[in-house]
Protein backbone atom coordinates (compact mmCIF):
# COMPACT_ATOMS: atom_id res chain seq x y z
CA UNK A 1 0.00 0.00 0.00
CA UNK A 2 1.24 3.22 -0.98
CA UNK A 3 2.27 5.81 1.76
CA UNK A 4 -0.09 8.41 2.22
CA UNK A 5 2.58 11.51 2.11
CA UNK A 6 5.81 12.09 0.54
CA UNK A 7 9.17 11.00 2.70
CA UNK A 8 10.69 13.64 4.47
CA UNK A 9 14.01 13.51 6.09
CA UNK A 10 13.60 15.77 9.26
CA UNK A 11 16.12 15.31 12.18
CA UNK A 12 16.07 13.25 15.18
CA UNK A 13 17.23 14.18 18.49
CA UNK A 14 18.64 11.47 19.24
CA UNK A 15 20.57 11.49 16.64
CA UNK A 16 22.99 15.11 16.99
CA UNK A 17 25.96 15.25 18.66
CA UNK A 18 24.80 17.90 20.83
CA UNK A 19 22.43 15.74 22.20
CA UNK A 20 23.74 14.52 25.74
CA UNK A 21 25.21 10.92 26.15
CA UNK A 22 23.66 9.82 29.03
CA UNK A 23 20.17 10.79 27.79
CA UNK A 24 20.65 9.08 24.65
CA UNK A 25 21.29 6.31 26.34
CA UNK A 26 18.21 6.78 28.51
CA UNK A 27 15.82 6.98 24.98
CA UNK A 28 17.86 4.00 23.64
CA UNK A 29 16.68 2.01 26.73
CA UNK A 30 13.33 3.12 26.29
CA UNK A 31 13.24 2.29 22.75
CA UNK A 32 14.54 -1.69 23.05
CA UNK A 33 11.84 -1.49 26.63
CA UNK A 34 9.41 -1.11 23.51
CA UNK A 35 10.77 -3.94 21.38
CA UNK A 36 10.47 -6.41 24.06
CA UNK A 37 7.82 -5.81 26.26
CA UNK A 38 4.24 -7.04 25.62
CA UNK A 39 1.98 -4.70 26.90
CA UNK A 40 -1.62 -6.60 27.12
CA UNK A 41 -4.76 -6.09 25.74
CA UNK A 42 -3.10 -3.70 23.20
CA UNK A 43 -0.49 -6.33 22.26
CA UNK A 44 -0.15 -10.37 22.03
CA UNK A 45 3.70 -10.71 22.04
CA UNK A 46 6.19 -8.28 21.83
CA UNK A 47 7.60 -6.55 18.37
CA UNK A 48 10.41 -7.98 18.75
CA UNK A 49 8.49 -11.55 18.93
CA UNK A 50 6.64 -10.56 15.83
CA UNK A 51 9.50 -9.49 14.03
CA UNK A 52 11.41 -12.94 14.85
CA UNK A 53 8.74 -15.14 13.62
CA UNK A 54 8.14 -13.33 10.46
CA UNK A 55 12.00 -13.25 9.71
CA UNK A 56 11.90 -17.43 10.22
CA UNK A 57 8.65 -18.12 8.61
CA UNK A 58 10.10 -15.72 5.14
CA UNK A 59 13.49 -18.20 5.34
CA UNK A 60 11.67 -21.10 6.33
CA UNK A 61 14.47 -24.04 6.74
CA UNK A 62 17.05 -21.63 4.56
CA UNK A 63 17.53 -19.98 8.06
CA UNK A 64 20.29 -22.07 9.04
CA UNK A 65 22.12 -21.17 5.99
CA UNK A 66 22.96 -17.63 7.53
CA UNK A 67 24.59 -15.71 9.99
CA UNK A 68 23.09 -12.73 10.86
CA UNK A 69 24.96 -9.56 10.59
CA UNK A 70 23.06 -6.61 12.57
CA UNK A 71 24.18 -3.26 11.63
CA UNK A 72 23.62 -0.34 13.79
CA UNK A 73 23.09 -2.36 16.44
CA UNK A 74 22.94 0.80 18.99
CA UNK A 75 22.80 -0.57 22.73
CA UNK A 76 21.76 -4.02 21.68
CA UNK A 77 18.89 -3.49 20.94
CA UNK A 78 16.32 -6.24 19.67
CA UNK A 79 18.67 -8.28 18.13
CA UNK A 80 19.52 -10.61 21.72
CA UNK A 81 15.90 -10.98 21.78
CA UNK A 82 15.07 -12.28 18.44
CA UNK A 83 18.47 -14.54 18.64
CA UNK A 84 16.28 -15.98 21.70
CA UNK A 85 13.21 -16.50 19.92
CA UNK A 86 14.41 -18.11 16.84
CA UNK A 87 17.23 -19.96 18.25
CA UNK A 88 14.74 -21.31 21.17
CA UNK A 89 12.72 -22.41 18.59
CA UNK A 90 14.73 -24.23 16.50
CA UNK A 91 16.03 -26.06 19.15
CA UNK A 92 12.51 -27.42 20.29
CA UNK A 93 11.68 -28.27 16.31
CA UNK A 94 15.26 -30.02 16.46
CA UNK A 95 13.79 -32.16 19.46
CA UNK A 96 10.57 -33.08 17.53
CA UNK A 97 12.46 -34.00 14.45
CA UNK A 98 14.79 -35.94 16.43
CA UNK A 99 11.81 -37.47 18.23
CA UNK A 100 9.66 -38.28 15.02
CA UNK A 101 12.50 -39.96 13.56
CA UNK A 102 13.54 -42.11 16.35
CA UNK A 103 9.83 -43.25 16.77
CA UNK A 104 9.75 -43.99 13.03
CA UNK A 105 12.49 -45.60 12.90
CA UNK A 106 11.67 -47.56 15.92
CA UNK A 107 8.95 -48.62 14.19
CA UNK A 108 10.12 -49.86 10.53
CA UNK A 109 12.93 -51.70 12.86
CA UNK A 110 10.00 -53.61 14.79
CA UNK A 111 9.05 -55.16 12.03
CA UNK A 112 11.97 -56.30 10.62
CA UNK A 113 13.57 -58.12 14.16
CA UNK A 114 14.81 -57.34 17.51
CA UNK A 115 18.34 -57.21 16.45
CA UNK A 116 17.05 -54.09 14.17
CA UNK A 117 15.69 -52.73 17.27
CA UNK A 118 19.08 -51.65 18.58
CA UNK A 119 20.92 -50.76 16.04
CA UNK A 120 18.30 -48.48 14.87
CA UNK A 121 17.47 -47.23 18.39
CA UNK A 122 20.83 -46.68 19.50
CA UNK A 123 22.85 -46.06 17.21
CA UNK A 124 22.36 -43.85 13.81
CA UNK A 125 19.75 -41.37 14.51
CA UNK A 126 21.38 -40.69 18.14
CA UNK A 127 24.91 -39.90 16.00
CA UNK A 128 23.19 -37.46 13.73
CA UNK A 129 21.14 -35.50 16.36
CA UNK A 130 24.44 -34.72 18.30
CA UNK A 131 26.06 -33.74 15.46
CA UNK A 132 23.95 -31.55 13.87
CA UNK A 133 23.46 -27.70 15.77
CA UNK A 134 20.28 -26.41 14.76
CA UNK A 135 20.78 -22.75 16.37
CA UNK A 136 22.28 -19.97 14.48
CA UNK A 137 24.69 -17.13 15.31
CA UNK A 138 23.71 -13.70 15.53
CA UNK A 139 26.16 -10.75 15.68
CA UNK A 140 26.15 -6.75 17.20
CA UNK A 141 28.01 -4.23 14.99
CA UNK A 142 28.18 -0.26 14.98
CA UNK A 143 29.91 2.39 14.19
CA UNK A 144 30.01 3.60 17.70
CA UNK A 145 30.51 0.18 19.21
CA UNK A 146 28.45 -0.13 22.80
CA UNK A 147 31.14 -2.38 24.16
CA UNK A 148 29.45 -3.10 27.83
CA UNK A 149 26.25 -3.66 26.82
CA UNK A 150 27.43 -6.20 23.87
CA UNK A 151 29.54 -7.64 26.46
CA UNK A 152 26.57 -8.11 28.94
CA UNK A 153 24.10 -8.92 26.23
CA UNK A 154 26.51 -11.81 24.23
CA UNK A 155 27.45 -13.26 28.09
CA UNK A 156 23.96 -14.95 28.18
CA UNK A 157 23.89 -16.88 25.06
CA UNK A 158 27.16 -18.85 23.40
CA UNK A 159 24.78 -17.82 19.51
CA UNK A 160 25.18 -13.96 19.81
CA UNK A 161 28.72 -12.16 19.21
CA UNK A 162 29.87 -8.71 18.55
CA UNK A 163 32.37 -6.88 16.46
CA UNK A 164 34.65 -4.75 19.36
CA UNK A 165 35.57 -2.40 16.14
CA UNK A 166 33.44 0.42 14.41
CA UNK A 167 31.71 -1.14 11.74
CA UNK A 168 30.19 1.31 8.50
CA UNK A 169 27.10 -0.51 6.81
CA UNK A 170 28.07 1.49 4.08
CA UNK A 171 31.73 0.24 3.90
CA UNK A 172 32.15 -3.33 5.75
CA UNK A 173 35.23 -4.79 5.78
CA UNK A 174 35.43 -7.91 3.67
CA UNK A 175 37.29 -9.79 6.82
CA UNK A 176 33.51 -8.67 9.11
CA UNK A 177 33.26 -12.17 10.19
CA UNK A 178 37.04 -13.06 11.67
CA UNK A 179 36.61 -9.43 13.70
CA UNK A 180 34.33 -11.37 15.80
CA UNK A 181 34.49 -11.48 19.30
CA UNK A 182 34.11 -14.97 20.57
CA UNK A 183 34.91 -17.84 22.38
CA UNK A 184 35.02 -20.27 19.67
CA UNK A 185 34.79 -20.58 15.75
CA UNK A 186 31.79 -19.58 13.62
CA UNK A 187 30.35 -22.05 11.11
CA UNK A 188 30.95 -21.11 7.20
CA UNK A 189 27.59 -19.63 6.72
CA UNK A 190 26.46 -16.79 4.50
CA UNK A 191 25.59 -13.56 5.80
CA UNK A 192 22.58 -11.87 6.55
CA UNK A 193 22.40 -8.26 7.03
CA UNK A 194 19.56 -7.04 9.67
CA UNK A 195 18.72 -3.38 10.15
CA UNK A 196 16.28 -2.79 13.01
CA UNK A 197 14.53 0.29 13.19
CA UNK A 198 17.66 2.35 11.70
CA UNK A 199 17.14 1.87 7.68
CA UNK A 200 14.95 5.30 8.39
CA UNK A 201 17.95 7.01 9.65
CA UNK A 202 19.77 6.90 6.43
CA UNK A 203 19.49 9.86 3.88
CA UNK A 204 19.38 8.67 0.53
CA UNK A 205 22.94 9.17 -0.51
CA UNK A 206 24.18 7.06 2.52
CA UNK A 207 20.84 4.38 2.05
CA UNK A 208 22.16 3.84 -1.53
CA UNK A 209 25.66 3.48 -0.25
CA UNK A 210 24.91 0.99 2.40
CA UNK A 211 22.10 -1.22 -0.40
CA UNK A 212 25.36 -1.37 -2.42
CA UNK A 213 27.30 -2.50 0.13
CA UNK A 214 24.88 -4.90 1.07
CA UNK A 215 24.56 -6.14 -2.68
CA UNK A 216 28.51 -6.53 -2.70
CA UNK A 217 28.74 -8.85 0.22
CA UNK A 218 25.82 -10.30 1.32
CA UNK A 219 23.24 -13.23 0.10
CA UNK A 220 20.42 -11.46 2.25
CA UNK A 221 19.29 -8.77 4.30
CA UNK A 222 16.38 -7.45 6.10
CA UNK A 223 14.61 -3.93 6.85
CA UNK A 224 12.79 -4.18 9.95
CA UNK A 225 10.67 -0.74 11.22
CA UNK A 226 8.15 -0.58 13.48
CA UNK A 227 5.98 2.51 11.90
CA UNK A 228 5.18 3.97 8.42
CA UNK A 229 4.76 6.68 6.86
CA UNK A 230 0.71 7.07 7.25
CA UNK A 231 -1.50 9.00 10.02
CA UNK A 232 -1.95 5.75 12.14
CA UNK A 233 2.07 5.53 12.88
CA UNK A 234 1.91 9.54 13.67
CA UNK A 235 -0.75 8.61 16.28
CA UNK A 236 0.81 5.37 17.49
CA UNK A 237 3.92 7.91 18.39
CA UNK A 238 1.91 10.18 20.29
CA UNK A 239 0.83 7.75 22.37
CA UNK A 240 4.33 7.06 23.58
CA UNK A 241 4.56 10.05 25.72
CA UNK A 242 1.33 8.49 28.11
CA UNK A 243 3.35 4.78 28.06
CA UNK A 244 6.65 5.54 29.23
CA UNK A 245 4.93 8.04 31.52
CA UNK A 246 2.81 5.46 33.19
CA UNK A 247 5.58 3.02 33.14
CA UNK A 248 8.78 4.36 33.39
CA UNK A 249 8.26 4.17 37.44
CA UNK A 250 8.03 0.15 37.27
CA UNK A 251 10.71 -0.77 34.44
CA UNK A 252 13.57 1.85 35.61
CA UNK A 253 13.07 2.06 39.13
CA UNK A 254 15.99 2.49 41.07
CA UNK A 255 17.40 4.46 37.85
CA UNK A 256 17.06 7.99 39.16
CA UNK A 257 18.47 9.84 36.74
CA UNK A 258 16.25 7.84 34.14
CA UNK A 259 13.37 8.62 36.16
CA UNK A 260 14.58 12.52 37.04
CA UNK A 261 14.53 12.80 33.63
CA UNK A 262 11.16 11.62 32.61
CA UNK A 263 9.12 12.88 35.72
CA UNK A 264 10.57 15.77 36.80
CA UNK A 265 12.10 17.32 33.35
CA UNK A 266 10.45 15.10 31.08
CA UNK A 267 13.51 15.19 28.24
CA UNK A 268 13.04 10.97 27.79
CA UNK A 269 8.91 10.83 26.75
CA UNK A 270 9.65 14.07 24.92
CA UNK A 271 12.45 13.09 22.82
CA UNK A 272 10.71 9.82 22.33
CA UNK A 273 8.14 11.06 21.01
CA UNK A 274 9.53 13.49 18.88
CA UNK A 275 11.54 11.35 16.99
CA UNK A 276 8.82 8.47 16.45
CA UNK A 277 6.83 11.34 14.52
CA UNK A 278 10.19 11.78 12.66
CA UNK A 279 10.69 8.19 12.49
CA UNK A 280 7.13 8.06 10.31
CA UNK A 281 8.12 10.48 8.17
CA UNK A 282 11.33 9.01 7.47
CA UNK A 283 10.30 5.38 6.97
CA UNK A 284 10.54 4.25 3.30
CA UNK A 285 7.66 1.78 1.89
CA UNK A 286 8.93 -1.35 -0.74
CA UNK A 287 8.61 1.00 -3.34
CA UNK A 288 11.30 3.60 -2.14
CA UNK A 289 13.83 0.74 -1.23
CA UNK A 290 13.12 -0.79 -4.80
CA UNK A 291 13.93 3.07 -6.25
CA UNK A 292 17.53 3.66 -4.16
CA UNK A 293 18.51 0.06 -5.46
CA UNK A 294 17.54 0.80 -8.77
CA UNK A 295 19.35 4.19 -8.57
CA UNK A 296 22.71 2.36 -7.28
CA UNK A 297 25.97 2.41 -9.40
CA UNK A 298 28.83 0.19 -9.93
CA UNK A 299 27.03 -2.62 -8.72
CA UNK A 300 28.47 -5.54 -11.58
CA UNK A 301 25.35 -7.11 -13.29
CA UNK A 302 25.97 -10.63 -11.69
CA UNK A 303 25.91 -9.26 -8.36
CA UNK A 304 22.44 -7.69 -9.28
CA UNK A 305 20.94 -11.15 -10.51
CA UNK A 306 19.19 -13.76 -8.59
CA UNK A 307 17.57 -11.39 -5.78
CA UNK A 308 14.20 -12.20 -4.44
CA UNK A 309 11.91 -9.94 -2.54
CA UNK A 310 9.51 -9.57 -0.53
CA UNK A 311 7.79 -6.87 1.80
CA UNK A 312 5.16 -7.02 4.56
CA UNK A 313 3.45 -5.97 8.08
CA UNK A 314 1.99 -6.86 10.83
CA UNK A 315 0.14 -5.50 13.79
CA UNK A 316 2.19 -5.08 16.78
CA UNK A 317 0.20 -2.89 19.10
CA UNK A 318 -3.56 -2.61 18.65
CA UNK A 319 -5.54 -1.07 16.84
CA UNK A 320 -3.04 1.03 14.41
CA UNK A 321 0.84 0.02 15.99
CA UNK A 322 1.91 -1.78 12.35
CA UNK A 323 5.60 -3.00 11.94
CA UNK A 324 6.46 -3.52 8.62
CA UNK A 325 9.75 -5.56 6.49
CA UNK A 326 11.67 -5.71 3.17
CA UNK A 327 13.51 -9.00 2.77
CA UNK A 328 16.08 -9.70 0.28
CA UNK A 329 17.66 -12.70 -0.34
CA UNK A 330 19.82 -13.85 -3.08
CA UNK A 331 19.46 -17.56 -4.71
CA UNK A 332 22.34 -19.95 -4.51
Amino acid sequence: MASRFPRIHFYEIDDQSWFPSFLREKVQACLTLLWIKRFPPFQSSSPATLIANALRSLLGPTIKDYTFIDFCSGAGGPTPYFEREINRTLELQSIQQYHDQNADSTTRARRKDATTIDNHSNGTIASSSSSSDPTVDFILTDLHPHIPSWRLACSRSPNLHYVPHPIDASASPPNLLSLIHTAHPLPHRKPFRLFSLAFHHFPDPLARAVLKDTLLTSSGFAIFELQSRDLASLFTALLLGPLLWGTSWWFFWGDWVHLFWTYVVPVIPTVVVLDGLVSALRTRNRGDIIRLMDEVRDVPERWRVGWRFESGKGVHTWPVGEANWFVGVKDG
